[in-house]
C-alpha cells in the first residue's frame, strides 16, 4: 500500500499544474466513498473510474489515496480544497417539475427538506428567489431529480444492452431492477414524447447483480472445462453474462492469450430459464408514489404470494417507479395499453385549474364563399357542401364543450382560423400567426392542409388532432387521428363475429374494390361461400339463392360502397326472411342476417330501406354510436334555440372535451396519451395508441345493430370501461 501511495504521489507531481483536472484525497477514518463524493460534489462512479484499482465501495479504506476528478474546474495546487475552490458537480437535469404554492411561515430551508433538494437547485429554477424573499401565495417550480439508490453496496458498473423484439421500456426496466425515469437519465437521447424502442437499439444500463465481480459466496459459482472451438462470445451467451465479466473472473484467460480448449474457468451458475421478459409473456405495472402492497394487490387483482413470486425484488421493499411484471392473462381483466397496466384516472375529478390550455381551431368555414346577407343561398351552400356542413356542425358542438369545461373551472384560450379548404391559405395563416405556446391544434379537415399544419407544429412539439381523417400518406409523429382506421373497425367486427359464431352458414358478397375485406372475412371463416357478383354491380340471383341454407341461420357479409347494390341485396335478403315467415309451419325455413365490415354512406342512402335493414338485424362496426348523453343534447338545444345536434356537432363536442380534459389533467397531450386509456363522451370514444413515427391512432369503436327500426349498440362483455 505504501509503495502504491509513493507511486501515485510521484505520478501526480509530474503532471503540470496548469493542466491538472484532479485532486488527491487521503481517506480518513470513518469516511466512505459516498461521503467523499459528496464532499467533492462528484459522483461515486467517477471516483471509481479514476481509480481503476478500486473495484467497489468496500475497497475505500483508511489511508487510501484517491484521485478525485474535478470535471474541468481548477483546484488549488497543493492546498486542501477550500469551499470556494470546491469543484462543481456535473449537472444532473430534473426529470420533471411539480408546483408548490408557498404557505404562511414556510422557509427556503423547509422547502429544501420537504422536496429533498438544495437551496441552489430551488433558486436555479425560480430565479426571482435570488432577489426576492419567500412570500405567501408565491408559486414555485420544484425540480424532481432521478431517485438515487442510497445503497452503496450496489456495484457502480454499466453495460450496453441491445433491445430485442417485443421489449418495451417497462420490460427492460423490470429486467434491470430500475425505474423508467432512471432508464431515461442513463439514456438521455431517448425520445421523451414516446415510449418507442426499436429492436437493435443500444441502451446504457447498470450491470445486473449476477454479473458483478464483487466477492460472492462460492456456492453460486461452478467450474467449467472449455470444450473445443468454444469462444468467449458463445460462452458468455450460454451463461448469460458479458464476456468482460468472464475475463475478470478468470484473469488467466488474458495471460494465456485467450480462451483455450481444456482450460477450467470459474463461472456463475446458469440462471433458471423462464419466459423471456417481454410483451409476449408479461404485462407491466409502474408503482406510483404512496402506494402500498395491499393497494397494489387489490388494484391488480393478484395475490400477494403471486406478486412476490413474479417480482422477488419486492422482498427489499416497494419503491415508487419500480416496474412489476404480471401474467399476460391479466390483460383481459385490467386496462392495458402498450403492455402497460393503466391506473384508472377520472379526468373530471383530476382537473388542475392552474392549467390553462391554449387551443387553435383550423376549419374550412368557407367565409370567402358564404354570403351571410343572402340567407337562402347561404343555407343552400351549407346543405350542398359537405366540408362546410362538417365544419359548422363540428364547431357548434365544440362551443358547447368550451362552455362545459368553463363550468368545471378551467379557463381556455381559443383562436379560430378559416382555412377556406386551401393549402395556400393555411401556409399564409401559419406564416402570419405564431403557434408558440399552443397546446393543441384541432384541424384542418383536408389531407394537404393537415400535412402542412402537422409539419410546422411538429417543429414546436405541438399535437394536431385530425377531426375526420383516419390516416395520412405522410408520417406525422404529432398527429392524433381521431377516426379509427378501416382495419381497426374491420378487426373489431370480425372479432365479435368470431366470438358469437356457432355453425351458421356464412356467405360473402364483395365487389372488386373490397378485396381486402373479402380476404379478411375468409381468413376468419374459411368455409364461407363466395357469392358471384356480375360486372361488379349486381348479384347473380339464381346462384346466390342456392347458397342459402334452409337448416342453418345464414350470415351474409355485404362489402360494397355502391348504393344500388346495397339496395338490391337488402331487398333480396329481406324477401328470403319474409318467405321464411310465411313458411313457419313447414320443415324448410330460411333465416338471414346481414353484416358488413366496411360501413359507409351507401348503407345510409335514402334508397336503402331501413325496414329491410331492421328485419335483417343489420350489424356493422362504427366509430360513432347513437348519442347517449342527454346532458349534451339539452345544453346544445338550449344554446342554439331548440336545434338538435347532428353527428358532426356531437363529434365536435366529444373531440374538444377529450382534448381539454386531458390538458386540464396534465398540460401535455403526448404525456397523457401514455397513461389514459379509453375515454367516452356523448357519441364517440377515444383510445389512442402510438404508432411511433406515424402518429397516434384511435382504436375506440362500437358494434351497432338495427333492431325494431332503431340502431343500438351491441353489448359486449369485458370491454374496457371509460376513464370518465
Amino acid at each position: 500500500m505504501l509503495q502504491l501511495v509513493v507511486t501515485m504521489v510521484l505520478l501526480l507531481a509530474m503532471v503540470p499544474v496548469s493542466a491538472q483536472n484532479y485532486a488527491t484525497h487521503a481517506v480518513k477514518e470513518g469516511e466512505t466513498l459516498k461521503s467523499i463524493s459528496q464532499k467533492y460534489r462528484v459522483t461515486p462512479y467517477s471516483i471509481l473510474q479514476a481509480n481503476k484499482e478500486i473495484k467497489t465501495a468496500d475497497d475505500v479504506k483508511e489511508n487510501t489515496i484517491l484521485i478525485i476528478p474535478l470535471n474541468g474546474s481548477k483546484p488549488a495546487e497543493t492546498k486542501p480544497v477550500t469551499k470556494k475552490e470546491e469543484p462543481q458537480e456535473e449537472e444532473v437535469k430534473p426529470i420533471r417539475f411539480t408546483r408548490h404554492r408557498v404557505r404562511r411561515k414556510e422557509t427556503l430551508f423547509g422547502l429544501t427538506q420537504k422536496y429533498n433538494i438544495t437551496e441552489d437547485q430551488l433558486k436555479r429554477y425560480n430565479t426571482r428567489l435570488y432577489s426576492e424573499t419567500l412570500d405567501k401565495g408565491m408559486v414555485l417550480q420544484i425540480p424532481v431529480y432521478p431517485e438515487i439508490d442510497p445503497d452503496e453496496e450496489k456495484e457502480l458498473d454499466f453495460e450496453i444492452y441491445t433491445v430485442k423484439p417485443k421489449e418495451t421500456r417497462w420490460s427492460i426496466a423490470h429486467k434491470y431492477g430500475i425505474s423508467v425515469d432512471s432508464l431515461l437519465v442513463l439514456n438521455p437521447e431517448l425520445d421523451k414524447n414516446t415510449n418507442y424502442l426499436a429492436a437493435g437499439e443500444e441502451l446504457k444500463l447498470p450491470r445486473p447483480k449476477g454479473d458483478s465481480l464483487k466477492e460472492q459466496k462460492t456456492e453460486i459459482f461452478t467450474s467449467y472445462t472449455v470444450p473445443p472451438k468454444m469462444t468467449l462470445y458463445s460462452l458468455g451467451r450460454e451463461y448469460g453474462i458479458p464476456t468482460d465479466s468472464i475475463v475478470r473472473l478468470n484473469p488467466e484467460i488474458m495471460k494465456e492469450g485467450g480462451l483455450k480448449e481444456g482450460m477450467v474457468v470459474r463461472l456463475p451458475k446458469k440462471r433458471e430459464k423462464g419466459n423471456e421478459v417481454n410483451t409476449e409473456n408479461y404485462v407491466f405495472y409502474e408503482v406510483k408514489p404512496k402506494q402500498n402492497i395491499f393497494r397494489i394487490t387489490q388494484n391488480l387483482k393478484i395475490t400477494r404470494d403471486e406478486l412476490f413470486r413474479l417480482n422477488p425484488a419486492l422482498e427489499n421493499g416497494l419503491k415508487a417507479g419500480m416496474v412489476l411484471k404480471l401474467p399476460k392473462e391479466k390483460e383481459k381483466e385490467l386496462e392495458v395499453k402498450n403492455a402497460l397496466v393503466l391506473d384508472k384516472i377520472n379526468l373530471v375529478d383530476s382537473i388542475d385549474v392552474a392549467n390553462r390550455p391554449k387551443l387553435v381551431y383550423m376549419l374550412p368555414f368557407r367565409l370567402d364563399k358564404v354570403n351571410v346577407a343572402d340567407t337562402q343561398k347561404a343555407e343552400e351552400l351549407i346543405k350542398n357542401r359537405r366540408d362546410l356542413a362538417i365544419s359548422l356542425g363540428f364547431y357548434t358542438g365544440a362551443m358547447v364543450a368550451l362552455d362545459s369545461i368553463k363550468k368545471l373551472g378551467v379557463s381556455v384560450d381559443v383562436k379560430t382560423y378559416d382555412t377556406q379548404l386551401d393549402q395556400a391559405k393555411v401556409k399564409e395563416i401559419l406564416l402570419r400567426e405564431n403557434l408558440t405556446g399552443v397546446d393543441a391544434v384541432i384541424g384542418p379537415l383536408a389531407a394537404g392542409p393537415l400535412d402542412e399544419v402537422a409539419v410546422q407544429a411538429a417543429a414546436k412539439n405541438i399535437p394536431v388532432i385530425a377531426p375526420i381523417a383516419s390516416d395520412s400518406k405522410l408520417s406525422h409523429s404529432n398527429v392524433f387521428f381521431s377516426v379509427p382506421r378501416d382495419v381497426v373497425l374491420r378487426d373489431k367486427m370480425l372479432a365479435y363475429m368470431e366470438k358469437i359464431h356457432k355453425d351458421e352458414n356464412v356467405i360473402i358478397i364483395a365487389d372488386s374494390t373490397h378485396q381486402v375485406a373479402h380476404d379478411s372475412i375468409l381468413s376468419k371463416f374459411p368455409s364461407a361461400q363466395i357469392a358471384k357478383v356480375i360486372d361488379n354491380k349486381s348479384l347473380h340471383l339464381d346462384r346466390f339463392l342456392v347458397q342459402l341454407s334452409e337448416e342453418k341461420e345464414n350470415w351474409v357479409f355485404l362489402e360494397t360502397d355502391q348504393v344500388n347494390m346495397v339496395s338490391s341485396v337488402t331487398s333480396i335478403l329481406n324477401s328470403a326472411n319474409i318467405s321464411r315467415l310465411d313458411a313457419e309451419e313447414t320443415d324448410k325455413q330460411v333465416k338471414v342476417r346481414m353484416f358488413t365490415t366496411s360501413y359507409n354512406g351507401a348503407f345510409e342512402d335514402e334508397a336503402v330501406s331501413k325496414a329491410h335493414l331492421s328485419n335483417l338485424k343489420f350489424t356493422y362496426p362504427s366509430f360513432y354510436r347513437e348519442t347517449v348523453d342527454d346532458t349534451f343534447t339539452r345544453a346544445y338545444t338550449k344554446k342554439y334555440d331548440g336545434l338538435l345536434p347532428d353527428r358532426y356537432a356531437v363529434r365536435g363536442f366529444d373531440v374538444t372535451m377529450d382534448v381539454l380534459l386531458k390538458l386540464a389533467y396534465k398540460k401535455n397531450l403526448f404525456e397523457t396519451s401514455k397513461y389514459i386509456g379509453l375515454t367516452e363522451y356523448a357519441g364517440n370514444g377515444f383510445d389512442y395508441y402510438n404508432d411511433w413515427t406515424s402518429g397516434y391512432f384511435n382504436r375506440a369503436c362500437y358494434i351497432m345493430e338495427y333492431d325494431d327500426l332503431r340502431i343500438k349498440e351491441v353489448e359486449q362483455k369485458n370491454d374496457s370501461k371509460s376513464n370518465l
